[in-house]
């Protein structure tokens, strides 16, 4: 019985999560409790806690990490200085004049605020609080209206540069390495955060057309679900284009341009989008005392949740290994039938179900180290299995009854929008991601091809 104490402290986390307790703490706390009955009854060698610190010191230097409050910051004042709001309405008027053309907006602008910050729950509630009733004013189908919102907001999972694949991202690259050291290879290329941002441009590209494509034929097929849009500008396009539009763009693809061309670290990047929002707040006059304090207090408090659950994630991860969890989960996906193709399907299955209880970040920092290096080992592609798990939680976030997003929409809607709108409306762009998750298992030349192209791995 000894060897299955590691499914045991898993199987006791995910209880006391689902108490409700904080989640860094409860990490911590459940290694250490166990970690203390294991030297009482010989069965945790005590020299693992030895190297706590040497671990917290590690994450607390990891120069990559510092990307995340960078990136925060950046899509967080984009939304406070009403940036995003303006840029919804700007392109709504430009690209105007067809059914679902409202919709079309929310979707591309909805993710590239998405992209901005990559918390679900910030980009759902900024994009329903800003789109939401300018949708229901012009007379759009509830259900379709809500669908489109709960569906964008969950692209900062995908599109790059996110911090969810930011976090991810590191956390691959560690389990990659400790994959190929346990098979002897040691001289193994690394995995970095740019690779992972490369395999994730075709797919998000994917989705986003295929949002948009959905909405267009649902539009036309239903005309009363997405009346055409009246524009009040004839003239001028171009100038609001130049001065309103595309100013946000440039940002966002000057940021992830140099981290994937090579010219920034995701760091540098982020400190240029940072700075870069802060010029673009200043040059519309919209950055006033109050949205940046807000700006700087929501991003102090998302960092700091992130940066304790790394912490707890760390002693957890350690406490795990330090009973044989890597060679128990190893030896279980090696039974498993079908190979790396059934444990790969078993892990999935179970990211999906833990997206009902736990967030991106914190599946990323307590389940992704687990099961991480075990499906390397049999020779699962990291970048594949990083965006493969990033639309899979996506993709569980939206599903109902239990997902994040539908959850953050109901709590900012007004009541003329009813939960079974919010359930029926996300239902057709689950169908889509789970059809994308589908083509990347068949042909995972999608994610891979890019960085091999360009980074030549």
């Amino acid at each position: 019985m000894v060897e299955f104490i590691p499914l045991l402290m898993f199987g006791v986390i995910c209880l006391v999560l689902l108490a409700g307790f904080p989640v860094a703490f409860s990490l911590a706390g459940t290694a250490l409790i166990f970690a203390g009955i294991g030297i009482l009854t010989g069965t945790f060698e005590g020299a693992f806690l030895g190297a706590i610190p040497n671990r917290l010191y590690g994450d607390m230097t990891n120069m990559t990490l510092v990307a995340v409050p960078l990136f925060v910051f950046m899509g967080v004042l984009l939304e406070k200085s009403n940036l995003a709001q303006d840029l919804l309405s700007n392109m709504a008027e430009v690209i105007g004049g067809f059914r679902g053309s409202l919709a079309i907006s929310v979707i591309f602008v909805g993710a590239l605020i998405a992209a901005s910050t990559g918390i679900v729950g910030a980009t759902v509630i900024a994009m329903g609080l800003i789109s939401l009733p300018i949708m229901l004013s012009r007379q759009y189908d509830p259900s379709l209206s809500a669908g489109t919102i709960c569906a964008t907001g969950t692209l900062g999972q995908i599109i790059p540069p996110s911090i969810a694949l930011v976090i991810l991202g590191d956390v691959l690259s560690a389990a990659y390495q400790q994959s190929q050291l346990s098979v002897g290879n040691f001289s193994a290329r690394t995995v970095s955060v740019g690779d992972l941002f490369m395999g994730a441009i075709i797919p998000g590209l994917i989705l986003v057309i295929c949002y948009a494509l959905y909405v267009v034929i649902r539009a036309y097929m239903s005309p009363k679900m997405a009346p055409a849009q009246e524009t009040t500008i004839v003239s001028g396009r171009w100038k609001i284009m130049l001065t309103s539009l595309l100013p946000p763009f440039v940002l966002i693809s000057s940021v992830l341009g140099s981290i994937l061309l090579g010219i920034a670290t995701p760091t540098e990047a982020a400190g240029v989008g940072a700075f870069g929002a802060v010029l673009l707040a200043v040059s519309k006059s919209s950055l006033t005392r109050k949205n940046l304090t807000e700006a700087v207090e929501t991003t102090t408090e998302i960092t700091a949740m992130v940066f304790m659950i790394l912490l707890g994630s760390s002693i957890f991860s350690l406490v795990f290994r330090g009973f044989g969890g890597d060679d128990l989960i190893t030896s279980i996906f090696a039974e498993l039938p079908g190979g790396a193709f059934g444990a790969v399907l078993v892990v999935m299955v179970l990211i999906f179900l833990l997206g009902f209880i736990l967030d991106f970040i914190q599946i990323t920092l307590v389940v992704v180290p687990i099961v991480g290096p075990a499906l390397l080992m049999l020779g699962v592609d990291p970048i594949w299995l990083g965006i493969m798990i990033a639309i899979n939680l996506q993709t569980s976030f939206l599903t109902p009854p239990f997902g994040f997003a539908l959850f953050y929409l109901r709590g900012v809607a007004p009541d003329i929008l009813a939960t079974k709108d919010i359930y029926r409306g996300v239902i057709p762009f689950i169908l889509i991601q789970l059809g994308v998750l589908i083509a990347l298992a068949i042909f995972p030349e999608l994610v891979t091809a890019l960085p091999e192209a360009v980074y030549g791995s």
